[in-house]
């Protein structure tokens, strides 16, 4: 089962060559690792060829980019990667074991967010339980399924914001996610900019409001 990691990128040349670094090891052992950049200005895709890795282009926006990235990888299972998100040592054997038994076909793991801010174990607590009990997945716990289960499902809606929550949506419909405990580690800035309680809060609002039927354009408005 080879894995491809699937990573959007956009201006990230300062923290590029560590997101790098840290995804040759996994390129080493076997799994696939295409960055999709989406017309970053500040050498990024540049950048990352230089260190020799895949770079694709397409045009800017998450969901499409993630979409382009996984019309263009060559693997059995996709994971999703934020650029500021890093996985666990021995991800892509967790995943192929993880998806190796029963019928599940997609999943996610774990979350611990790195930051300043005092109380984001407790989130990242409460991000992980609110998964286990919904079936839905954000895109900062890394989610990964198999290239049918991807492709029966249509892929990432190319909408500004809850892409990830409804892919969960749609991948519940064909099985339930697996959910694995290993730890990816995720950028805590949104909290550390903003306030915790105030970034926690606004998360809530929006989650509420899509659940409810707001349009995803309307809620990347009020996120930005």
């Amino acid at each position: 089962m080879k894995v491809s990691i699937i990573v959007p990128v956009l201006d990230e040349a300062a923290t590029l060559p560590e997101l790098l670094a840290h995804l040759l090891p996994f390129e080493r052992h076997g799994c696939e690792v295409l960055l999709v950049d989406g017309g970053s200005i500040d050498g990024s895709a540049a950048l990352a060829a230089a260190a020799g890795f895949r770079v694709l282009g397409a045009e800017p926006g998450r969901a499409g980019q993630m979409n382009a990235g996984g019309r263009a990888a060559r693997g059995d299972v996709f994971v999703f990667l934020h650029a500021d998100t890093r996985l666990p040592a021995g991800a892509c054997a967790a995943i192929g074991l993880g998806l190796s038994g029963g019928n599940r076909v997609w999943g996610r793991f774990d979350v611990t967010i790195a930051g300043r801010s005092r109380g984001l174990g407790m989130v990242a607590f409460c991000m992980n339980l609110r998964s286990r009990w919904t079936g839905i997945a954000t895109g900062d716990q890394a989610i990964f399924v198999t290239r049918d289960a991807f492709e029966a499902s249509g892929g990432f809606p190319e909408q500004p914001l809850m892409e990830d929550v409804e892919l969960s949506r749609r991948l519940k419909r064909i099985s339930a996610p697996v959910s694995l405990r290993q730890r990816v580690v995720t950028s805590g800035r949104r909290w550390d900019s903003a306030g915790l309680w105030t970034t926690t809060l606004l998360m809530w609002r929006l989650r509420f409001a899509y659940w409810l039927g707001a349009s995803p354009e309307c809620l990347a408005a009020i996120y930005k």
